[in-house]
């Protein structure tokens, strides 16, 4: 094939890739509030057949370095994937290094968990990549550190989560695809837990209660609705074709459908808005990623 650009990330080159994919929470309430500040939550999380994609090539000389951006405006040090690579390097003791880059289609402040998942397959993939061989537990905690969502795309199963979304427990969900859509806000998820209109006490729920489909609102939907016109206006959107739901604290929304044909029939009905269709995961892109030879 002639005339294509070269390959930024040539595996002749040392570059593997490695999925890092987006995830929803089906539902979302806030039971209370730990001692130290931090709400307990509970949420179903839902990974997708979608997301960004990170690029790794090992180093000898034991640096660090981030190619491109992952976010506009975010320095290296602050940036997620640059904070996994480093949080591995120091827990493992690993005199490696590695250059990184990702190519992005997860928004930003959506809460489909991109960051989260970023940070979560650098964790993966330089724990292969380095031949560290630390299970899945302490990668997970390792993840921990570096933020609450983390840690269910370091499993790679869809769960019921609980605590402050570490507490997870795998969760088989029947296929299904969805119509996302990103209204293109951004609320800092601080400023949302301090909101006075927030629902913090709400009856602790079990999975039974999920299950049986009892459970679909999400506390910060009523908020976010109420301050941001452009998601008041995609929920009205997406009602003409499904149950809109939101995700995690973020602007992102959807509608579950059962099957392709659906979300895409649903899809079409829409317009106006940036908008599209996925499927979801038994389980994650990821793991499926370690069964191949790098």
């Amino acid at each position: 094939m002639s005339g294509g650009s070269r390959d930024p990330y040539p595996a002749a080159e040392g570059w593997s890739a490695w999925p890092a994919p987006a995830k929803l929470n089906l539902f979302l309430q806030i039971v209370g509030r730990r001692a130290d500040g931090y709400h307990q939550l509970q949420t179903v999380f839902r990974l997708l057949e979608w997301g960004d994609t990170v690029h790794l090539r090992p180093r000898d000389d034991g640096a660090i370095s981030r190619f491109g951006e992952s976010v506009p405006g975010v320095s290296a040090d602050q940036d997620l994937l640059v904070r996994a690579a480093k949080l591995l390097k120091t827990a493992s003791n690993s005199p490696l290094g590695a250059d990184i880059s990702v190519e992005k289609r997860i928004p930003a402040g959506g809460g489909f968990g991109g960051g989260s998942s970023d940070a979560a397959t650098v964790l993966v993939a330089l724990n292969r990549l380095w031949r560290l061989r630390l299970d899945t537990s302490t990668l997970a905690d390792l993840g921990l550190r570096l933020g609450a969502d983390v840690p269910v795309f370091v499993r790679g199963d869809n769960a019921w989560a609980e605590g402050v979304g570490e507490e997870l427990t795998p969760l088989a969900l029947p296929p299904a695809w969805y119509v996302l859509v990103d209204p293109g806000v951004h609320v800092p998820t601080a400023e949302l837990f301090a909101a006075p209109d927030l629902t913090r006490q709400a009856a602790p729920a079990k999975i039974s209660d999920f299950v049986s489909g009892n459970l679909l609102g999400n506390a910060f939907e009523p908020v976010l609705r109420r301050r941001e016109p452009a998601i008041e206006a995609a929920f009205r959107a997406l009602a003409r074709i499904g149950r809109p739901r939101l995700t995690g604290s973020g602007s992102g929304c959807f509608v579950e459908f059962a099957d392709r044909a659906s979300a895409e029939a649903g899809l079409a009905e829409l317009s106006g808005l940036r908008a599209w269709t996925v499927a979801g995961a038994s389980r994650s892109p990821l793991q499926a990623s370690l069964t191949e030879p790098v």
